[in-house]
């Protein structure tokens, strides 16, 4: 399994181990929520630090959104995004808004049903997809695309445990969708995890 876990470690002196993660796509996604649950993971689970920041377009629900999480093993001394290793797309405004942020060390994951490819071939590392809102439809519930998005980066990456991960989205969604959540996490991760989505070059 490759990771980016080290790719930009100290881009800040001092900031040891630190990976920078863009989760975007638009309102209504639950994009904000995804950056949440995975910044407690490493907080919670994993005893690291991480820095939560998110960002809305000009629409509330329906405008490009971003979430971003700094995560470090040491102290995070400067906490936005600015090189990420991880960029997910979950939807084209978001390619379109975020793309800017490109590097060739950074890994894409995009929603494969929602985001093209274009103009993402040959700017980063590794180029993902997932089809992350089609498997939501399935399980009967297409908010929960979000998660099968977490449980698929978690799969890929490799920046943050499986139990970890799990354990902060039980913690974080709503009473009785439990079961309905493990489900969407555990689709995402095992399409990783059997080489689906595999690079696009």
């Amino acid at each position: 399994m490759t990771t980016q876990k080290d790719a930009h470690a100290g881009t800040d002196a001092g900031d040891e181990g630190r990976v920078e993660v863009r989760l975007s796509g638009f309102g209504g996604q639950g994009i904000v929520l995804a950056g949440n649950i995975l910044g407690r993971s490493v907080v919670l689970f994993e005893g690291k630090n991480a820095v939560f920041t998110q960002s809305y377009g000009p629409e509330a629900r329906g405008g490009a959104c971003s979430a971003d999480v700094v995560i470090s093993e040491g102290s995070i001394h400067y906490p936005k995004v600015t090189r990420p290793d991880i960029l997910v797309f979950m939807s084209e405004e978001a390619k379109n808004t975020y793309g800017k942020l490109l590097e060739p060390e950074t890994t894409v994951i995009i929603d494969q049903d929602l985001v093209r490819n274009d103009g993402l071939e040959g700017r980063c590392f590794r180029l993902l997809s997932v089809p992350a809102t089609r498997f939501a439809e399935e399980l009967g519930r297409k908010m929960v695309a979000n998660i099968v998005m977490l449980g698929f980066l978690t799969a890929v990456t490799g920046i943050v445990r499986h139990d970890s991960l799990q354990n902060a989205v039980l913690a974080s969604v709503p009473k009785g969708t439990e079961e309905l959540n493990t489900q969407a996490f555990e689709k995402g991760y095992q399409y990783g995890q059997e080489g689906q989505g595999g690079q696009q070059e």
